[in-house]
C-alpha cells in the first residue's frame, strides 16, 4: 500500500498501473482524521471485492471534493482529461433525450483514479454495459422507518431468506451502511427495469404477508407505520442506485456497506464494520460475494405471483419518478 507524504501529490501502485493521488493529506473525515489516501489504501485493501461489485456496471460516483466538511457531489458523467486506460459505458436518458458516459470499473486503477477524483460512494447500477437494458442483479432493500429497530430488520431478513430458500435462490446479503441491510440475486439477463421492478414487488408483498406486523410496502412514505420495515423494491428501477459492496458511505463514521454471512446477521451490528476494520475483515474471509456470479436465477417464478397478485386488484409497481 502507499505511504502517506508531505508532497502535493502521491503515486500508488493499483494492479498493473500507477495512479498519481493529489493532496493525499487532505482531510476527508473530520470526526476521525482520515485523510484521501488513508480511503485510497482501504479500496486497494478490498480491490477484488470492490471491482466485482462495480465490474462492468455503469457508475455513479457520490464525490466529496472538500472532504465530509465540504458539499457532496451526485456526477454521472467521467469528466474530460482521464486516463486513456479508463473505461466508460453509454448510458441513455431517454425523458430527457440526454445520454452519459459513465465510468465502467474492470480493474482497480479504475476504483482508485475516482477516489483520486475525491469520491467517495460507489453507486452502480443493477445492469451491465453488455446490455444496460437487461439488469442481471435484483436487489433486495430492507429499508427500516425511523421508529423501526435493526432487530426488527435482523427478524425481516430472515423471513427474506426464508422466502428465498422457498423459491430455490441464493441471496448474498450485505450491510448498507446506515440501518438497512441489502440482499442481492443474481438474475438471467433476460427482462427489462419494469419486469425486474414487478418481480421485485411480489417478493417484497410475499415477504409482508409472512411478517405484517413488521413489513411494509406502501409505496407514499407518509402513510407508512414509521416502526415498520419497507422492503423497497423501486430500488430496481432503471437509473436508482445504492451504494455497493464495500463501498464506503459519506458519513462522519466511515461506515461500509459490507457483506455478511447469513449467520452474522442476528449478531452483527452494522456500525462495527468501518472503514478502519474491513480490510482485516476482508483479509481473514475474502470476499464473501466471491461466488455471486456463479449462478443467475429466473424470475419466472417471480412474475407469476406478480401476474397473480395485479389479477386480484392489487396495484402494479408506483411510477418510478414519483417520489415515495
Amino acid at each position: 500500500m502507499a505511504s502517506s507524504s508531505k508532497s502535493p501529490a502521491t503515486e500508488v501502485a493499483a494492479g498493473d498501473l500507477t495512479v498519481r493521488v493529489s493532496n493525499p493529506d487532505r482531510i476527508y473525515f473530520p470526526e476521525l482524521g482520515l485523510t484521501k489516501l488513508d480511503l485510497v489504501n482501504y479500496y486497494l485493501a478490498v480491490g477484488d471485492g470492490i471491482v466485482r461489485a462495480l465490474r462492468e456496471r455503469p457508475c455513479m460516483l457520490h464525490r466529496f471534493p472538500d472532504g465530509l466538511a465540504g458539499e457532496k457531489v451526485h456526477q454521472k458523467r467521467v469528466p474530460h482529461g482521464a486516463p486513456p486506460w479508463l473505461e466508460t459505458v453509454r448510458v441513455k436518458f431517454p425523458r430527457y433525450n440526454r445520454h452519459a458516459d459513465e465510468l465502467c470499473v474492470t480493474k482497480p486503477a479504475d476504483v482508485i483514479w475516482a477516489v483520486q477524483m475525491s469520491t467517495v460512494e460507489f453507486h452502480p447500477w443493477n445492469s451491465r454495459r453488455a446490455d444496460t437494458e437487461k439488469p442481471d442483479e435484483w436487489r433486495i432493500d430492507l429499508d427500516p422507518m425511523p421508529d423501526c429497530s435493526y432487530d426488527r430488520v435482523r427478524q425481516v431478513a430472515a423471513v427474506t431468506r426464508t422466502v428465498l430458500d422457498d423459491l430455490g435462490i441464493t441471496g448474498y446479503p450485505k450491510t448498507s451502511g446506515g440501518r438497512g441491510l441489502h440482499i442481492y440475486v443474481r438474475i438471467e439477463p433476460n427482462w427489462g427495469f419494469g419486469d425486474v421492478r414487478r418481480a421485485a414487488l411480489a417478493f417484497a408483498r410475499e415477504v409482508e404477508r409472512r411478517a405484517p406486523d413488521d413489513v411494509t410496502t406502501t409505496w407514499w412514505r407518509k402513510d407508512r407505520d414509521p416502526s415498520k420495515l419497507f422492503v423497497d423494491y423501486n430500488q430496481n428501477a432503471r437509473d436508482h442506485t445504492i451504494a455497493s459492496a464495500y463501498s464506503v458511505r459519506g458519513v462522519p463514521t466511515a461506515t461500509v456497506s459490507t457483506p455478511v454471512t447469513w449467520d452474522e446477521i442476528p449478531e452483527a451490528d452494522p456500525r462495527d464494520f468501518t472503514i478502519r476494520t474491513v480490510p482485516a475483515r476482508f483479509a481473514e474471509l475474502g470476499d464473501l460475494h466471491a461466488t455471486i456470479d456463479d449462478k443467475h436465477h429466473s424470475l419466472e417464478p417471480l412474475l407469476a405471483w406478480a401476474e397473480r397478485d395485479e389479477k386480484a386488484g392489487l396495484e402494479g409497481p408506483a411510477d418510478a419518478d414519483s417520489a415515495p
